[in-house]
């Protein structure tokens, strides 16, 4: 018997929906912009991209279906530059409008992994050989924090790091970091030397005068018993300042 025709003929087949990366693009970047600045960004090299459309690519990772340019740029006017959206509070940063928490945690991750690129550079090569890579370290974790974060850095005798230790957070005093607790820490780790590390938060490194006197404190309980305190850095926004080399240790 013959073969019979259909009952119903919808008429030529369409394509299968095609699958894969391209798919995905289609199906969200119908103006080809998503595209347009991964491309950019994979060929043309570190300034391929504007501050904002660095921040509008991390925040598509989040967010498949929805123009991100408008929050990029309210995120780059509320915290002022780059550095400042990556190194926002997490939580101030979710609670800002558009925001929530994947796209917070978007921008997290980058100051996550560039914190810990720049920490592994400290820890392969003794620190005042490899002042330039301590600087970068310290300037990504806490140039852009709104509280003040005081930090030992504990060396031994060939000025390799044993222990990056986070002593507080608040206003850098006696009541903060006691001269004896630092000393005292240092000859449990073994340490020969260390380093003072603390932000502050109004964005200039200038010292104050609590600064000089409890790094010249630490520097005395130090030489009584065999660690030297090499400087004592303070971070800001606007730069860093080290008091070895201004001479107030």
């Amino acid at each position: 018997m013959p073969d019979q025709p259909p009952l119903f003929d919808d008429g030529p087949k369409r394509p299968a929906p095609a699958s894969g990366p391209a798919a995905v693009d289609a199906g969200t970047d119908s103006s080809g912009h998503r595209t347009r600045l991964r491309k950019r960004l994979l060929e043309g090299g570190a300034e391929a991209l504007g501050d904002h459309e660095v921040i509008e690519l991390l925040l598509m990772q989040a967010v498949p279906r929805r123009d991100m340019k408008p929050l990029a740029r309210s995120l780059l006017q509320r915290f002022g530059s780059l550095a400042g959206v990556l190194q926002a509070d997490p939580r101030t940063l979710s609670l800002h409008p558009g925001m929530g928490e994947a796209t917070a945690a978007a921008l997290r991750v980058v100051t996550v992994a560039a914190t810990r690129m720049a920490r592994q550079k400290v820890r392969e090569a003794p620190v005042l050989g490899s002042w330039h890579a301590l600087i970068d370290y310290l300037t990504i974790d806490m140039a852009h924090l709104t509280v003040e974060r005081v930090r030992v850095l504990y060396l031994n005798t060939r000025n390799m790091l044993i222990l990056d230790d986070l002593v507080s957070e608040g206003s850098i005093d006696e009541a903060a970091i006691h001269p004896r607790e630092v000393i005292r820490r240092a000859l449990d780790l073994g340490a020969t030397a260390l380093i003072l590390v603390h932000n502050h938060p109004s964005g200039s490194p200038q010292p104050s005068r609590a600064d000089i006197e409890i790094t010249n404190r630490i520097a005395e309980a130090g030489r009584l018993l065999g660690v030297s305190v090499h400087d004592h850095v303070v971070i800001g926004r606007e730069g860093h300042v080290s008091l070895r080399t201004k001479g107030l240790i």
